[in-house]
């Protein structure tokens, strides 16, 4: 029905992926570190830099800015997906007692965790930082 994805539009897939799930991490972190988008709680407050919600806020914050400009993806998606597994045991199932994401509402934190995990893999693709960097330093 329909034809696969050609090898030339993957480039633009993996980017604009990699922005999306960059720039929606990074408000997260904002929301909790910075108190932007409403900021955390009913009160819109901010969280403390050395509790697990801070902890979560600076990796949220700093990985969700690595990913959109794709500088360092191996390495902050890599932490960022250890992050996810962390906050899906501990919160989520943890929290509820629950193991299903159904019953625990953790599905983003699993799917931020395996698309990370991807990352981690796949790297930033054609259209980063990253692979800009490694072209200056191939022509070096």
């Amino acid at each position: 029905m329909f034809a696969p994805l050609s090898e030339r539009h993957l480039p633009v897939t993996q980017t604009a992926l990699r922005i999306a799930a960059g720039l929606m991490f990074f408000s997260h972190g904002a929301q909790k570190i910075l108190g932007w988008f409403g900021g955390m709680g009913p009160n819109g407050g901010t969280a403390q830099y050395m509790s697990r919600f801070g902890v979560s806020g600076v990796i949220e914050l700093v990985a969700g800015a690595c990913l959109v400009l794709g500088l360092g993806t191996r390495l902050v998606t890599f932490i960022a997906s250890g992050e996810m597994a962390v906050a899906y045991f501990w919160i989520h199932t943890g929290g509820s007692g629950q193991i299903w994401w159904w019953k625990n509402r953790g599905e983003l934190a699993a799917l931020y965790s395996f698309v990370f995990l991807v990352f981690a893999a796949w790297g930033a693709g054609p259209w980063s930082l990253d692979a800009w960097l490694a072209r200056r330093r191939g022509a070096a």
